[in-house]
């Protein structure tokens, strides 16, 4: 296992209270996306049960309902819309896997969110195993692009994360090699110049590292 590398961050500031992410997520239309009324966001923000005056506590809206691809487009960074990488058309399809479980419902919370900035320089290979030990989860794709949603600051150049609670399985059973992360593009290759510093679904091998990318995890989930 790497040793844990010094990172000097941003301070995040807290997350909003439920109440105020439900309404940017109506803002931004996910009720529509998720064929849900804005109204039950309302709701579930009311009565969620979260923890009182939790500040690393975010609103998620289940991945069946509301898939990466139509949440990415949300995403904004200097007025520039987020996409995904032109090799990922598949990023639906990565779905959460083993010791990973989201609630069986269209809404629900998270807990204790951080970016994992002291994992940077990890593989996905040797991150989860350590997350686990620690009775932190990973982050799926979907909960990660929440986050940049309701805190945009979470997503700093060279303090970027990935979310390796979402994996693509094979119809052999074995796990793509491949692992979602969120970063901030350059605007190089097929991204296109006039995507440079866009935020940007994208994905890394299961057994590389990378200085600027974290592993984001959370303590729990629930449905309220």
């Amino acid at each position: 296992m790497p040793e844990t590398t010094p990172v000097t961050s941003t301070f995040l500031p807290e997350l909003p209270a439920l109440g105020a992410q439900a309404e940017r997520l109506i803002e931004l239309g996910v009720h529509e996306i998720a064929g849900l009324p804005a109204d039950q966001f309302r709701s579930f923000a009311k009565t969620a049960g979260a923890p009182a005056g939790a500040s690393d506590t975010l609103l998620a809206v289940h991945p069946d309902v509301a898939p990466a691809s139509a949440l990415a487009p949300l995403l904004r960074r200097e007025d520039k819309p987020g996409f995904v990488v032109t090799d990922m058309p598949d990023v639906d399809d990565f779905t959460p896997i083993d010791p990973v479980t989201l609630p069986d419902a269209p809404l629900y919370f998270l807990t204790g969110i951080d970016r994992g900035d002291r994992m940077a320089n990890w593989s996905p290979d040797e991150a989860l195993p350590a997350l686990t030990a620690e009775a932190r989860t990973p982050l799926v794709l979907t909960e990660g692009i929440h986050w940049v949603l309701q805190q945009p600051e979470a997503l700093e150049r060279n303090h970027c994360f990935m979310t390796i609670g979402s994996r693509l399985r094979k119809a052999s059973g074995a796990l793509d090699a491949r692992t979602p992360a969120i970063w901030i593009s350059n605007g190089t290759g097929r991204d296109g110049r006039e995507r440079r510093n866009a935020p940007k679904v994208g994905w890394c091998w299961a057994g590389n590292r990378h200085t600027w990318l974290g592993f984001a995890s959370a303590t729990g989930r629930a449905a309220g």
